[in-house]
């Protein structure tokens, strides 16, 4: 949650933060993709380029894709396609000073009802009595005040809502983008491997195999779950041991085991709610199945202040996780890429607010050492500020490789929310005794999804006769099994 006087103090940051939050809606990607293949006519759209084509934002002696990668041109280009977002700050502007004003207006009355108050007992300790009309006012005054804080109450809960419905403020580094395809490649390691034979997707490797069954998933539950066995089940919790015990024994985490429910105040703390209330499963208790491990590990300390010297604080579990997914379709949605049920380790760190963003960096190294002891290529790209999560403020992806497709695939996002998490949340700390307490930092990243690191074994590590060498660095925790057959 933004701080009001935040809101307040600088809207006009607020508001160009929201119009760079933009989400480019398939309308608007078939827009781009048009100026693209046009690009001498910036104004295909008069309501979406001519503006920036008066402007002269745009080099003709450019490629426009590269016009558009800068970030005075995208802004301006966001800031064409909608101003919905605004209309919220306006919104909120009317509440808060209608809010302000009210407080005003009971604070006059009672200070009047107070002075009166004072007043009548001086006339009668002296013998005389009061005027009638004195006594009438002050029945007013007192009806008044009943009225202005029923006002109050019913404004302060509209207020509150609307502000758990403004998303964090991108941090400066975040590129400004609509859509994924303004998301910048900050790194790669290894190197996708070259097969002298046709590779299988891990579906069909597995299947083969026998150590995943989908088909019998399905009739257990119901599309979009797995069935691991033999050896599967032996790698999925394998990887969850492995990666549990990097973290903890090189990293400095510490392990926990939460609940894998969770109530609403824990799903608005940390963001989920009310944004993605649609997305989750929910139970007949009004109880949420956990979509990450962030929701219930963040909320440990929610509504607490930390004592002096307690952070940083790291913390890694495994959870398994829940989403609905309700607008996953085609490929992403056979085998394990996009599943209603998967296994995370996730990883969530409180730091005091100037170390943030370099403890980003730190949670960042740590989720990619993973994917180098088992020898998986993968890709770091920074999301745009149209395609972060709605409580981050940054973020960077890591994408793995995955060979049937012929790209790369997130595999863990790592974000840091500033204090956004820890004012819905309401963790503070204290920096020494008896100082005022202050909302300190959340960060959290997968390390990693269980499912999608199968995905990338089964498939870089496949054979052309059909097995699956085990990563070495797995093995300990394979019994010794080198090779799947």
């Amino acid at each position: 949650m933004l701080d009001q006087k935040i809101i307040r103090e600088n809207p006009d940051i607020v508001k160009a933060a929201l119009i760079k939050r933009l989400e480019f809606d398939e309308e608007d990607k078939n827009k781009l993709k048009e100026a693209f293949s046009k690009r001498s006519n910036f104004a295909i759209d008069e309501t979406v380029f001519l503006e920036l084509a008066q402007q002269n934002l745009f080099d003709s002696d450019t490629d426009i894709f590269e016009s558009l990668r800068r970030p005075e041109v995208m802004e301006a280009l966001i800031a064409n396609l909608s101003e919905v977002r605004v209309e919220k700050l306006e919104t909120f502007f009317e509440l808060d000073l209608k809010r302000r004003n009210g407080l005003k207006e009971a604070e006059d009355l009672r200070n009047k009802k107070n002075i009166t108050s004072k007043e009548i007992g001086r006339l009668k300790s002296s013998g005389k009595n009061p005027d009638p009309a004195v006594f009438k006012e002050m029945k007013e005054i007192s009806v008044r005040i009943k009225e202005i804080e029923g006002e109050l109450k019913e404004i302060t809960v509209e207020l509150e809502q609307l502000l758990l419905s403004i998303p964090n403020i991108p941090h400066s580094t975040t590129p400004i983008g609509g859509s994924e395809e303004f998301n910048q490649v900050v790194s790669k390691w290894g190197t996708p491997r070259d097969f002298d034979f046709q590779p299988l997707d891990h579906r069909e490797v597995g299947e083969r195999l026998n150590i995943l069954d989908f088909d019998r998933a399905a009739k257990i539950t119901g599309s979009r779950f797995a069935l691991y066995r033999g050896a599967g089940a032996l790698m999925e919790r394998a990887l969850i041991n492995f990666m549990l015990d990097v973290h903890t024994r090189e990293h400095g985490y510490t392990e926990v085991f939460p609940p894998f429910l969770a109530n609403r105040d824990s799903m608005t703390g940390t963001g989920q709610l009310p944004k993605l209330e649609d997305d989750m499963f929910k139970t007949s208790m009004n109880y949420f199945l956990i979509p990450t491990g962030e929701v219930p590990i963040t909320n440990m300390y929610r509504d607490e202040i930390l004592p002096p010297g307690s952070l940083p604080l790291y913390f890694v579990g495994y959870t398994p996780c829940f989403r609905l997914e309700a607008g996953a379709y085609g490929q992403d949605t056979r085998g394990l890429i996009r599943q209603h049920q998967f296994n995370k380790v996730e990883m969530v760190k409180f730091v005091e607010p100037e170390t943030s963003y370099d403890e980003l960096e730190r949670l960042l190294k740590n989720a990619e050492t993973i994917l180098q002891k088992l020898d998986i290529p993968y890709q770091v790209v920074s999301l745009c500020s149209g395609d972060i999560s709605f409580a981050a403020a940054k973020c960077y992806d890591i994408e793995l490789w995955v060979p049937s497709q012929d790209r790369y695939r997130e595999v863990s996002s790592c974000s840091c929310f500033g204090d956004f998490q820890a004012r819905r949340a309401n963790i503070k700390f204290r920096r020494e005794k008896g100082v005022k307490s202050e909302y300190l930092h959340t960060l959290n990243g997968s390390g990693l999804s269980v499912g999608r690191t199968v995905v990338a074994i089964l498939e870089n590590n496949q054979q052309e006769d059909g097995t699956v060498i085990v990563p070495e660095a797995l093995r300990s925790y394979m019994h010794g099994l080198e090779i799947i057959a």
